[in-house]
């Protein structure tokens, strides 16, 4: 079983030339641990060289649990084991636990301080002005890219605003072209097809130039309406205009008429 610490950091280690001909000593930190979750130093993040790996390796034993921790580099070499701890315990939770604190014991009276060697510290340069212009290109992606999103936007916005002006002017054009219908049609009426408003007993007669009796209005108790005799119309004013509006049972419409009263 192996359980790793995400770049333990090393204060107190012991070295053993067996393993690496590195030290600890090269390695900036070290036995204060920093978990994957954790805020790590800025350092630290442009170059995980800097830091040991925990590892903590169980060796098969009968009747016996025994555990040895290891520090591990960057490049996965070995740069210090443990001596052996070990526990006897039956309940494997409460072993591991006494096996892992008697591991431990070996790392006490171990002197720890960081020298880097000049070549450590020329790799560590290199890596960490590496690391700082990658950050430094995708910062500058991203703000790139959120400048697109930005002018996306604001064309899309641009565009909704055209399409709804657009729209409008043509409701306008529409509009226009009605009223240009309308008064086509008044002017129309005013010049052409004018009736004469002769009084009548219960009403008036519509005569045309001729003079001919075009059609017959009978009063009605409403101001400016009347009945068309004999057919299914009336006559009524409406914004100082004259109208026709029939209705025979299958057909209804409307029209303009130029009346002198």
């Amino acid at each position: 079983m192996t359980t790793k610490y995400i770049f333990a950091l090393i204060v107190l280690c012991f070295v053993s030339s067996t393993f690496s001909k590195t030290t600890i000593n090269d390695y900036k930190y070290g036995f204060t641990s920093i978990m994957d979750n954790e805020v790590f130093p800025k350092d630290l993040v442009y170059n995980g060289c800097l830091a040991l790996r925990t590892d903590v390796e169980n060796i098969k034993g009968f009747f016996i649990t025994k555990l040895v921790v290891v520090l591990r580099n960057c490049k996965n070499e070995i740069i210090f084991a443990s001596e052996v701890g070990e526990s006897r315990e039956k309940d494997f939770k409460k072993a591991y636990h006494l096996a892992l604190r008697d591991a431990f014991k070996s790392l006490e009276t171990v002197n720890y301080s960081y020298k880097p060697t000049k070549k450590s510290l020329a790799e560590n340069r290199i890596k960490t002005e590496a690391n700082q212009e990658t950050e430094k290109l995708k910062e500058e992606i991203k703000s790139l890219k959120d400048q697109e999103s930005s002018n996306a936007k604001v064309a899309a916005k641009a565009e909704e605003k055209k399409v709804k002006i657009l729209g409008e002017v043509e409701e306008i054009k529409a509009i226009v072209e009605v009223d240009k219908a309308v008064v086509l049609e008044v002017k129309t009426v005013k010049t052409s097809n004018v009736l004469y408003a002769q009084v009548i007993e219960n009403g008036f007669q519509l005569v045309d130039s001729t003079p001919k009796v075009v059609m017959i209005l009978l009063t009605t108790p409403k101001q400016d309406t009347f009945i068309v005799k004999g057919k299914d119309a009336i006559v009524y004013k409406k914004d100082s205009f004259w109208y026709i509006s029939q209705n025979d049972g299958k057909n209804y419409n409307t029209k303009l008429l130029n009346i002198k009263f």
